[in-house]
């Protein structure tokens, strides 16, 4: 299969194809290949930058969009404006090509990715910048989630018996814990944990995003009141 994956959910910026082929045997995972990839650390740069890196992708790997086989998302959590233009984005290459789109927590890549770079069996913690001086995170073990994703400030991430930790370089430097060098999502990340329902061809579920919080800016209530009060 090949599959495009974007994320948005941290301040990088993430496109690339992936090519994902079906385990060999029962005791093996999916073989998951990069064919091209882009990444851009901008917070701000979401909506201006995500399109063009596509089209580069496809550009590199000689792909067609009519050769796509499937999209998949980062879904959070992350900051509210961020995260729309990549879920957006999905959305409507999905719809214009015919695709099933498959939404995954940006979490669960980062600790795909870092999977192969821990080197004690035990917890793995996760985290990325939430702002306001909070993180979101998550805890996993054998590649499971087992706590998360939540938000909080990071003297009150429950550490807990985490072995590792990867994710945001402005924040594993709160934790006493080996730090992994995974800090975003990559696209085989992303593809990796969307692997079993993409070789099933399970349909995917509607795109919900994991703001976790409010966003920033939210509609003023008083506007829904008429003119008198009422």
């Amino acid at each position: 299969m090949l599959v495009l994956a974007v994320d948005t959910a941290t301040p990088a910026v993430t496109a690339g194809l992936v090519h994902l082929s079906p385990a060999a045997d029962a005791d093996t995972r999916p073989a998951v290949a990069t064919l091209a990839a882009r990444v851009k650390v901008d917070a701000r740069a979401h909506a201006e930058v995500l399109t063009p890196q596509i089209l580069e992708c496809l550009t590199e790997a000689g792909v067609s969009r009519g050769e796509l086989d499937a999209v998949v998302v980062g879904i959070g959590p992350g900051p509210f404006t961020g995260l729309r233009v990549g879920m957006a984005t999905a959305a409507a290459f999905g719809d214009a090509l015919g695709l099933p789109v498959y939404g995954v927590c940006s979490l669960d890549a980062i600790a795909a990715d870092a999977a192969s770079e821990q080197r004690d069996p035990g917890e793995l913690l996760v985290v990325t910048d939430a702002r306001r001086r909070e993180v979101y995170w998550a805890k996993y073990l054998n590649g499971a989630r087992v706590a998360g994703p939540e938000v909080n400030a990071p003297v009150d991430v429950p550490v807990g018996d985490a072995a590792a930790i990867a994710g945001s370089a402005a924040h594993v430097d709160y934790y006493d814990l080996p730090v992994l060098p995974n800090e975003t999502p990559s696209p085989a990340g992303l593809v990796a944990v969307a692997a079993p329902a993409l070789l099933a061809g399970i349909v995917p579920e509607a795109l919900v995003p994991l703001y976790l919080r409010r966003p920033d800016a939210v509609e003023n209530s008083f506007r829904t009141l008429d003119r008198t009060g009422a």
